[in-house]
């Protein structure tokens, strides 16, 4: 099962690469965000680390506030790392199978919009931070639990099953971690508007995002889900997000 559940992941950002930057908006203020708060920490220079780096979106801003100090990209999808700058470190891999050997202990580990898509990504976070210099960083964007609650208020009210993905809680994120070394933690609530709702889902699979562990609903689901999809004063669809900001520190 879990493997299937990977290589349809996989599928669907390989096949989303060419046009997810167009569509990434959310995906890269995240990124901008994350890097920002990590341009105010005293990071030590050395080997950075993107991991799930797609495109590079998260890289490129980490880069671009530290002239001096380039970041390894990692990601399993070949086609999103062949879309990055030819000058730039990078390396196919996947992260459900731990981390590649690396050519010593990271001094920052970054990660953004990528580990709610790996299995047991609570085990990730003890496993990226046990590897980190002594006084190294960890900085996540994580998409949580309690996002997308039309969604979900759609589908109980539909009678229809919600297949939306299943995220994680800040606190089973942040379980193992002792909470002397979270140097900040910051929830940010956002939300996507659209027209219609067939648009708004379109922006998730754009950017290969609509991979699902539950079957796909009928089409007489999806009417009734329609029309149970809250709407804006504007008339309009929305799908809220809960995005945790996390910085550890070693």
């Amino acid at each position: 099962m879990k493997i299937k559940w990977q290589k349809k992941i996989l599928e669907n950002f390989d096949q989303a690469a060419h046009i997810y930057n167009a569509n990434a908006t959310l995906q890269r203020d995240i990124a901008w965000r994350l890097s920002k708060l990590c341009s105010q920490q005293s990071i030590p220079k050395g080997l950075w680390l993107d991991l799930g780096s797609g495109t590079g979106l998260l890289a490129e801003s980490l880069e671009s506030l530290n002239p001096n100090q380039e970041v390894l990209r990692i990601d399993s999808s070949k086609k999103m790392i062949d879309l990055q700058k030819s000058s730039a470190k990078k390396q196919i891999w996947d992260l459900n199978n731990g981390l590649p050997i690396l050519s010593g202990p990271p001094q920052l580990i970054a990660s953004s919009f990528a580990l709610h898509w790996l299995n047991h990504p609570c085990e990730r976070i003890k496993e990226w931070f046990n590897v980190l210099d002594n006084g190294g960083w960890l900085a996540l964007a994580i998409p949580i639990n309690g996002s997308f609650a039309e969604w979900y208020e759609a589908s109980n009210k539909a009678n229809v099953p919600c297949t939306a993905l299943e995220l994680p809680s800040t606190d089973d994120l942040v379980n193992s971690i002792d909470s002397k070394n979270i140097q900040h933690s910051q929830l940010i609530h956002t939300i996507q508007r659209s027209d219609g709702l067939t648009s708004l889902f379109k922006t998730m699979i754009n950017i290969g995002a609509q991979a699902s562990k539950y079957p796909s609903i009928k089409p007489s689901q999806w009417k009734r889900l329609q029309k149970a999809w809250p709407l804006t004063t504007n008339k309009e669809v929305s799908l809220t997000w809960l995005i945790q900001l996390l910085l550890i520190q070693k």
